[in-house]
């Protein structure tokens, strides 16, 4: 897949963590109880972080190869 580009819309964001417990190397919520990314991102498998964007309960969670296309969601 390469190297993928993984945002997190804090707008829509309602803080559930199921990102957190899937892919805990890319994501942690913050004094705000919102995810953000960390700077570890990439340790996590793509796969995990895939699944952990299809699992946020808000869809706040968006994944760009390095082409810029949007791979989730699409």
């Amino acid at each position: 897949m390469g190297k993928l580009k993984v945002t997190v819309d804090r707008n829509i964001c309602i803080g559930a963590s199921t990102c957190v417990a899937i892919a805990s190397k890319t994501f942690e919520l913050d004094t705000e109880a919102k995810a953000v990314i960390l700077n570890s991102a990439g340790q996590d498998p793509e796969e995990i972080v895939l699944n952990a964007a299809k699992v946020c309960p808000v869809a706040a969670i968006t994944i760009e190869n390095e082409k810029g296309e949007k791979v989730y969601p699409k």
